[in-house]
């Protein structure tokens, strides 16, 4: 009993360990989350999350806005989302809403196989307001910024125009006498004219206020009867009106407007007819008493603005609903819906849609009519146009001219003139040939073909000799839509081409030529180069004729030749190339061209020194440069050496070079090296001391072109960097050991990997620590070096679905330790 009870004590706290382990997110945490330590099991979470919210991809922002998260994280949680291809089920979550369907297949099947045709769209057209209003014929007049119908106020007065309330009249008195009035109007209809008093002009016109007022000031002025003083009367300012817009109308009230405002202008300003509102039937009533009804499709149509009257203060504007409209669609030169009155017909709308288009089947519309149950389809034939009456909801449809010729033929291939062809009577593929000016030099004369359309319009190939065409032995007649085509024969092979490589001045790829010679190969790339060895020129030739034997495992034919610098003979023979040919020049065994390495720093003479032989050496060198200065440190040499590897390992390379850069970027002279180097460059770790005390030994490397020798100035500095409180740089102490830097920085961190830590010498050479026994014995420090100490990794927990499985398996291994128990009892 005790050892069941010991069992499942150790059970549940192991289960309690991984429970603990098992990251998880609370809301309070979601400002503070970072995608990065998330599972991906909570991303599937978030995502579900999405999914009963009925989001998607593109609605991430507002859903990290909702609950807190950082802009930061929330692209990364986009990165999250797609590395873990959940992007397709959160998008193909969201349903369609009902009723809707693409204009594809939903369609046909809602067509066959639903007997409710009604909500079909038959011109598959959206059906929005907006895009509805857009449709209907004359509604851009109030949406266009261009055109804004305000009156125009530097006009003449118009002739009916007459005169009330704020109104300002201007009187100029011109001749014996001169005078001018500015008189304004009263409410009571008067003006006022100094020394004569007032008079009436209110609902008079302009010609008729001036005979009154003429008329009045000749009581003063003597000399108008006469003729010799004049009188002028004009308009100045005018008065402003209150109109009221009413019935169909997008923004309905009332307006105040210039007194010379008409219908057009109040309509604009009020953003004209609605939806419902007809723009054929607009009423001006006035006292009560309709006086005058707007068409605006005489304006549009005709130019006719004769009913577009000047409102009066407290006229109204009525826009009525409209009666009938029809839409008319397809090949017309203004697809719209149109308005139509009673006594107009299908002729009037297609005037009013521009007529027909080039391209469109004048034969035929197709109308679609709703009916009192259902709708139909309505065939209306051009004789009928002019008679057809419209209902509304009526959609007539234009359709288009076939996209197929009556009478055409192609030619195309190796002739003059390809192209397309108008079939004539008794028309054979002879007298296509002759109307394309007959076939180039280049055509296969063996064989041409005909692709020919069937009754059936399945196709059909018919060949011919074209030699036999052109003398006349062999007549095939043309029939619509036949395509000769003539064949070329650089078309009917592989291209020829030929390869030169190695040292001509233009290598590459050429294209053959019959007679081709190997001096024409070599001048056509350039002629040879400097370091070019006029013997064994090797060509490979490409196997192409002769039996197939299982024997014979030759892949191609390899001939080598000898040349003369002038290109003028070739020892054996004169060569002629064939097609696929590969010529190779080589470079002469004796050509040596100069290589040169660098020595920077601490020498008397540095910089750029060409190798005087294959056996020079680094000792060598170093004479040449005149020694090493007193002030130079051999042990902290470097050499740097160009490394041709594969792609893979000088990436591999690089970073590593990269890596030892960045430990070094506070040393002046390892910055003035990366300065110079181009990746890929291998450091290798040499001891100069050793190379100058025993010249020629295994430590005194061979010295390749590109090598860069860096002797550095002594180094009193130690560098300590990583996972320590204070990275510093500090003076180097000979009697001062690895732990006591450490100490001089702070010491480790929590996160301090110490038994990995290592240093990097001033010569590029790397020593690590190494475990004696249990403790860490770190390396010695010498002058220049640097300490790093590296970080530990971040140890992730248990998912919930690892959790949930170790679990499962401890129960499962606690229930048979106890079954077993039981049994052995």
């Amino acid at each position: 009993m005790f050892k069941k009870i010991l069992l499942i004590q150790l059970f549940l706290f192991f289960a309690c360990c991984v429970s603990a382990q098992v990251p998880s997110i609370s809301p309070g945490q979601a400002s503070q989350v970072n995608v990065d330590n998330l599972s991906d099991d909570q991303i599937k979470r978030i995502v579900s999350e999405m999914k009963q919210n009925n989001m998607s991809m593109s609605d991430i922002d507002s859903y990290a806005a909702q609950k807190g998260i950082p802009d930061s994280e929330a692209e990364k949680l986009k990165a999250r989302i797609l590395q873990l291809g959940l992007d397709k089920s959160l998008d193909q979550s969201l349903k369609k809403p009902a009723g809707s369907q693409s204009n594809g297949d939903d369609y046909k099947g809602r067509l066959f196989n639903n007997s409710d045709t009604s909500t079909i769209d038959l011109f598959k057209q959206k059906t929005s307001v907006d895009t509805k209003r857009k449709r209907i014929f004359g509604a851009e007049l109030f949406n266009n910024k261009n055109l804004t119908f305000e009156p125009n106020l530097r006009m003449a007065t118009p002739p009916n125009y007459k005169l009330a309330t704020d109104d300002q009249v201007m009187v100029d008195v011109y001749g014996y006498a001169e005078a001018q009035y500015n008189l304004t109007v009263t409410s009571e209809g008067y003006v006022r004219i100094p020394n004569l008093g007032p008079v009436y002009v209110n609902g008079l016109t302009m010609e008729e206020a001036k005979a009154r007022i003429t008329k009045q000031l000749s009581t003063i002025y003597s000399t108008i009867p006469a003729g010799k003083t004049f009188v002028q009367v004009s308009l100045g300012n005018i008065r402003s009106i209150r109109v009221l817009l009413i019935g169909e109308i997008e923004n309905p009230g009332t307006y105040t407007l210039p007194s010379l405002a008409s219908v057009a202008n109040a309509l604009y300003v009020s953003g004209g007819p609605n939806d419902n509102g007809s723009f054929r039937n607009i009423q001006v009533i006035r006292n009560g008493q309709p006086v005058v009804t707007f068409d605006l499709y005489d304006f549009i149509f005709r130019g006719d603005l004769t009913n577009n009257i000047i409102l009066q203060d407290q006229d109204i504007v009525k826009v009525n609903p409209y009666k009938t409209r029809v839409e008319l669609i397809g090949e017309v030169k203004r697809p719209a819906i149109f308005e139509a009155k009673d006594n107009e017909t299908l002729l009037n709308i297609l005037d009013f849609a521009g007529g027909y288009t080039d391209a469109s089947f004048k034969e035929n519309i197709t109308a679609y009519r709703i009916n009192n149950k259902e709708r139909e389809v309505i065939n209306v034939p051009a004789d009928m146009i002019a008679t057809f009456k419209l209902k509304p909801g009526d959609q007539f449809f234009v359709d288009s001219i076939l996209n197929r010729f009556s009478n055409r033929v192609v030619i195309t291939g190796a002739v003059f003139h390809p192209g397309n062809y108008g079939l004539e009577s008794g028309m054979s593929i002879a007298d296509l040939i002759k109307k394309a000016d007959g076939v180039k030099e280049e055509a296969s004369m063996n064989r041409g073909i005909v692709r020919r359309l069937q009754e059936d319009f399945t196709p059909a190939i018919i060949s011919f000799n074209v030699q036999d065409v052109l003398n006349g032995k062999t007549v095939i007649p043309l029939k619509k839509e036949d395509d000769v085509i003539i064949f070329s024969k650089q078309d009917l092979r592989e291209e020829y081409r030929i390869v030169i490589s190695g040292e001509v001045n233009k290598p590459g790829i050429f294209p053959f030529a019959d007679s081709m010679h190997l001096e024409d190969l070599i001048l056509l790339a350039g002629g040879l180069r400097d370091a070019a060895s006029l013997k064994h020129v090797e060509i490979s030739r490409r196997i192409r004729k002769g039996d197939y034997d299982s024997k014979d495992s030759t892949r191609a034919i390899i001939k080598q030749f000898d040349i003369s610098a002038d290109l003028k003979n070739i020892s054996d023979e004169n060569v002629v190339l064939e097609p696929f040919d590969e010529v190779v020049i080589r470079k002469s065994p004796a050509y040596s061209e100069q290589a040169n390495m660098r020595v920077d720093g601490e020498v008397l003479y540095p910089g750029s020194y060409s190798i005087l032989s294959k056996a020079e050496r680094i000792s060598d060198v170093i004479k040449r440069s005149g020694g090493l200065k007193p002030e130079a440190f051999p042990e902290g040499a470097l050499l740097l050496r160009k490394t041709y590897l594969n792609s893979g390992d000088s990436a591999l390379l690089s970073n590593k070079l990269e890596l030892f850069y960045n430990k070094l970027q506070d040393s002046s002279d390892i910055t003035s090296v990366r300065n110079t180097v181009n990746h890929p460059y291998q450091l290798l770790g040499i001891n100069l001391d050793r190379i100058m005390s025993r010249p020629g030994s295994k430590y005194d490397i061979l010295l390749e072109e590109g090598d860069i020798l860096k002797i550095p100035k002594k180094l009193q500095t130690v560098q300590v960097f990583g996972e320590i409180y204070f990275p510093k740089k500090v003076r180097y102490d000979a009697d001062v050991r690895f732990r006591d830097y450490i100490r001089g920085a702070g010491g480790f961190t929590g996160s301090a990997l110490k038994r990995r830590s290592y240093i990097v010498y001033a010569n590029g050479e790397v020593k690590n620590t190494r475990k004696v026994f249990f403790f860490n014995k770190y390396p010695k420090v010498k002058p220049g070096a640097e300490i790093y100490v590296p970080t530990k990794k971040d140890r992730k927990g248990l998912t919930p679905q690892e959790g949930v499985a170790i679990g499962s398996a401890v129960a499962s291994l606690a229930l048979v330790i106890v079954t077993i128990l039981n049994i052995v009892k």
